[in-house]
């Protein structure tokens, strides 16, 4: 697949010049989904700081913050509590990209609207290369980046994940944040390899089923069918990784730091339907939310 930068003007009628067609149908039938999501639960929690994410949250909830539910301000507190936990979410995920400079590049595979491709650009004042099969969410993380005054070193482009437009060994650190359940972990380890530096850093946070469990639960398969995605096992990503030259350095179980974050989630006004699946995979063990931190070699 062949990429675009997008030189969205900042008006709303605007469009790309040129959009790259799907390598696949089911690329295509992404790139649709995707360009046509609009759920409160992502743009609403964006709204509170700018920062609009593509993931979940990790930590304790502040019950504080929240205060009463009579309040009449108590759902926006939950609204702005439920982000709190996924920027902490995404700033855990940078934590394990180790020693970034101002020089390098970095690569936000799956980069949704920006919002974690902002916040590492804001940390380590780097380069950042998102990608993304949704034209409209590369349009949106562009517009952002240049409200931000960022759009020189924060850009998202359409294209391929399995095939991106870097030279090899230009990233000195790259990630997927919930976006690897999309494609084949052989094919996405091998292009994270090559783009990567030797040394480089690469992380993931992921939901995946838990192989002890036996085979995908009915719970899974419900997350499947809701995000028309294909959620691997724990055990998939450790033999991908080993096959391409990517060694992990650290693999995190998050599940008990995710509970929180979706039994709030139960309570809002942002339900999308699919939180009893996540919590009751999660409490049975058929699902897991796992960090992957591993270095290439």
């Amino acid at each position: 697949m062949t990429d675009t930068d997008l030189t969205v003007a900042p008006t709303a009628s605007t469009t790309s010049a040129f959009i790259p067609s799907p390598a696949t149908p089911y690329q295509g039938d992404i790139a649709r989904y995707w360009d046509h999501e609009a759920r409160p639960v992502n743009l609403r929690l964006g709204d509170v700081d700018g920062l609009y994410h593509h993931h979940y949250g990790i930590g304790d909830v502040d019950h504080a913050a929240l205060g009463s539910t009579d309040d009449s301000a108590y759902e926006k507190k939950l609204i702005a509590e439920l982000h709190r936990l996924e920027s902490a979410q995404a700033d855990v995920l940078l934590d394990h990209l180790g020693s970034i400079g101002h020089g390098d590049t970095l690569v936000d595979a799956g980069c949704g609207r920006g919002g974690s491709s902002v916040m590492a650009h804001q940390r380590f004042g780097c380069k950042v290369e998102g990608v993304t099969l949704s034209a409209k969410q590369a349009e949106f993380a562009n517009q952002r980046a240049r409200e931000l005054g960022i759009d020189d070193s924060v850009r998202a482009r359409v294209c391929n994940m399995l095939d991106m437009p870097f030279e090899t060994g230009q990233a000195a650190g790259s990630w997927n944040n919930e976006s690897s359940m999309y494609v084949d972990l052989h094919d996405l380890f091998a292009e994270h390899s090559r783009v990567l530096a030797v040394g480089g850093r690469y992380v993931t946070i992921t939901g995946c089923w838990n192989p002890r469990y036996g085979q995908p639960s009915k719970w899974v398969s419900q997350i499947n069918a809701h995000f028309e995605c294909n959620i691997h096992s724990r055990r998939e990503y450790m033999r991908a990784m080993a096959d391409n030259r990517l060694v992990p350095q650290a693999v995190i179980d998050l599940t008990p730091a995710t509970l929180p974050y979706w039994e709030l989630r139960a309570t809002s006004s942002l339900v999308t339907g699919i939180e009893e699946a996540f919590i009751n995979s999660y409490k049975d063990g058929s699902f897991q939310y796992v960090l992957i931190a591993a270095d290439r070699v």
